[in-house]
């Protein structure tokens, strides 16, 4: 009998994390195991998370940089969603004049685009400090090229530590990280944070990876692949509105 038992519990354990893990690789729910505590959290299409489900007030922008009644930190998330929604093909080829078509794309186009939805230009921001202070920029190798300088991650994880307020790196302290929040991973990726959650209350993640679903639980699978390095609010701009 004891032996029926232990192999139920044991099959069971392996279906609950096979389960999981199905769930996890398609999008469409995640597995949580916590010490001593197995507990299954199934996220479908039809149930998303927000901060209000865990207590968790959302921050608003005391700035609205374009004037449209809606405040910096929202106008970033709204700008990320836009384009990760509109799915540009990925491409990280070098253009003239700096701009991708508006159809292509890489992770950090998600970012500049986001920020042209709020009014500003971070590509004029970012050439400026370049330019100023090309010694602090070490992907610049001494040599700026204002073609692709903002479309680099290392370049904007540094203009960031310059000019935003810099947060905590880890993802558990899910208060902490706030819809239009920035992050970096390494020097290899950047996304925006959503305001939708998962079932523990970790943030989406606005990014474009190539991935066709560009809004997802990245946060802890990137932070898996390159930690996280930067984790960023742009709480007081640098620069008047441009757009």
């Amino acid at each position: 009998m004891k032996r029926t038992a232990l192999g139920g519990g044991l099959l069971l354990l392996l279906a609950v994390v096979f389960l999981g893990g199905f769930l996890h690789k398609t999008g469409w729910g995640e597995l949580s195991l916590t010490p001593g505590v197995l507990k299954p959290t199934l996220l479908g299409p039809g149930r998303v998370y927000t901060g209000e489900d865990f207590g968790i007030e959302t921050l608003r922008s005391p700035h609205d940089a374009d004037g449209d009644g809606v405040d910096d930190y929202t106008d970033l998330l709204l700008g990320a969603r836009a384009d990760a929604e509109a799915c540009p093909l990925y491409d990280p080829s070098y253009f003239g004049g700096g701009y991708p078509p508006e159809d292509r794309g890489v992770c950090t186009d998600l970012v500049w685009r986001a920020f042209r939805a709020a009014g500003y230009d971070l590509k004029s921001m970012v050439d400026r400090d370049i330019a100023a202070h090309t010694e602090l920029y070490p992907r610049v190798e001494g040599t700026p090229d204002p073609n692709i300088d903002f479309r680099r991650v290392p370049n904007l994880r540094v203009f960031l530590e310059r000019h935003a307020e810099s947060l905590t790196l880890d993802p558990g302290e899910i208060a902490e990280w706030q819809p239009g929040d920035i992050v970096t991973f390494g020097d290899r990726h950047i996304g925006i944070i959503s305001d939708r959650r998962d079932g523990n209350g970790v943030p989406y993640l606005l990014h474009n990876d190539g991935s066709p679903n560009r809004e997802n639980r990245g946060l802890l699978r990137w932070h898996r692949r390159a930690p996280i390095s930067g984790h960023f609010r742009y709480s007081e701009p640098v620069s008047e509105p441009v757009f």
